[in-house]
């Protein structure tokens, strides 16, 4: 037998051959990405990690809509002085405007006075009087800028570091990252609530696991009535009949994977398998009998209402559980007119939730492993926009708290307009660098190559905000 090729048979073998790795690495992009097995609890891809980690676990506090730093968190005398006068050209030529375009720019003073709490002097606003309470809790970051000035876009780069629709949310990178320390419970958990202004929609894509397995994607709990729908038998199946039905779909789903070599097929059988868990843990989940009187009287909710308050109740129990990612909307924060009364009424639905979760996850000593972060998808004006104020990119506030997070300190500040974040200006890729930093990841190398690149959450950009860090 001739065992000789050709010059010309060798360079057609070999090019079909990379040709057919590169074309099933565009088909299944996981092909190629050393992932650990899908069987049973998911334990990440991040192993060992690559830094020393102070947090386990990040609960988010979205508020979304866009919440005033003017009236919270950053506290401007001169924009008080200056009430009703033009808004000079000096800050506003030629910098990106949402509904104000070509209209008589006049400032608002603030609507709200601010007093100085706490030990640390947290200049802090008086619609948020519980915030006292943690003001030397929590870092205040007053130098925020992010780059999308409408809701959809701006909520979808605070949750994924892109504009574009279909990345992975950052709760999904944690997840598919660190794995969650729960078997029972998915380890990306959404939940949302409205009231106090205009409820802007929030989309399943905030919670969407992009190209990364589907598995990763957030899952929505409900705070009043069933908090997973369907996750009750139907009269006539017991757990064991149950059991039965999800191993029978098991096995033909793994004979079926063996025959195709679908990852997507791993994820359904392992959803499959945590659906069947949920069905004994959520109960328990929400069952709120072992809580206290004086935890009740915290929140200020028994739970089970929908409320804010009642979602940070059962944030905390997520937490407990080993959850890894647990996201919180609170849906009203959007007030292009009356202000003064929008702010103040949102907070009032928010503030003492705010509090009460700080102040149970650092009794129960779980502040301390756990990453709190306070945000919404950018600001407001320093211009009226009637006796409202219009979105603003360019310089925001937001707080962090606990896991690693130096307590009672603020970090940047904006101009004496609150315009331009001037002083350690903070973009969202480094909160999202810092986050990741505070689990144990090196930002820059947690990465899924798709399309043929390797994507990150944080893009090409990010740094470490390593002077809030104790």
């Amino acid at each position: 037998m001739n065992d000789r090729l050709t010059r010309r048979a060798l360079l057609g073998r070999t090019g079909l051959g990379l040709g057919s790795l590169a074309l099933a690495s565009l088909v299944q992009p996981r092909l190629w990405s050393g992932e650990p097995a899908v069987e049973g609890r998911w334990r990440g891809i991040v192993d060992p990690l690559h830094l020393k980690p102070r947090a386990k676990r990040v609960i988010v506090l979205g508020m979304a809509g866009g919440p005033s730093h003017l009236e919270t968190f950053d506290h401007k005398p001169k924009l008080a002085e200056l009430d009703g006068k033009p808004m000079p050209d000096s800050y506003t030529k030629g910098q990106p405007i949402a509904q104000l375009q070509g209209q008589e720019l006049k400032i608002l003073g603030p609507q709200h006075a601010f007093a100085k709490v706490g030990a640390s002097g947290q200049e802090i606003s008086v619609i948020l009087p519980h915030h006292a309470a943690i003001a030397d809790d929590i870092c205040i970051v007053r130098s925020m800028v992010t780059e999308a000035i409408n809701h959809d876009p701006a909520q979808t780069f605070m949750n994924t570091g892109s504009t574009i629709s279909g990345r992975p949310a950052m709760g999904s990178w944690l997840d598919y990252g660190l794995g969650s320390e729960c078997a029972d419970l998915p380890g990306f958990v959404v939940l949302t609530s409205v009231g106090g202004g205009q409820g802007q929609p929030i989309a399943a894509r905030q919670w969407h696991s992009g190209f990364l397995p589907s598995r990763f994607q957030g899952v929505p709990f409900h705070g009043k009535g069933d908090p997973v729908l369907y996750v009750g038998n139907p009269d006539g199946v017991d757990r064991a009949r149950q059991g039965e039905v999800v191993d029978a779909i098991g096995a033909l789903d793994r004979a079926n994977h063996a025959l195709v070599d679908d990852p997507e097929i791993q994820t359904r059988i392992s959803q499959y398998e945590m659906a069947y868990r949920m069905q004994a843990s959520v109960p328990g989940l929400m069952d709120l009998a072992d809580e206290s009187e004086e935890t009740f009287a915290l929140y200020g909710t028994r739970g089970g209402d929908g409320s804010f308050a009642a979602n940070c109740l059962l944030a905390r129990r997520l937490a407990e559980r080993g959850v890894r990612f647990i996201q919180l909307y609170h849906r009203g924060w959007d007030h292009h007119g009356g202000v003064k009364a929008g702010t103040a009424g949102t907070a009032g639905l928010t503030d003492r939730a705010c509090m009460a979760l700080i102040t149970d996850l650092k009794r129960r000593g779980l502040l301390e492993d756990t990453l709190v972060l306070w945000w919404g998808e950018f600001g407001r004006t320093p211009m009226a926009q009637g006796d409202g104020r219009d979105h603003h990119i360019k310089g925001f506030s937001m707080w962090l708290a606990g896991g690693g997070v130096k307590p009672g300190m603020t970090y940047g500040a904006t101009d004496e307009l609150g315009y331009h974040a001037v002083d350690d200006v903070v973009h969202v890729h480094d909160i999202h660098a810092t986050m990741l930093h505070l689990l144990g990841i090196d930002h820059r190398r947690l990465t899924m190559k798709f399309q043929g690149r390797d994507f990150r959450l944080t893009d090409v950009h990010g740094k470490v905000l390593e002077k809030i860090l104790v």
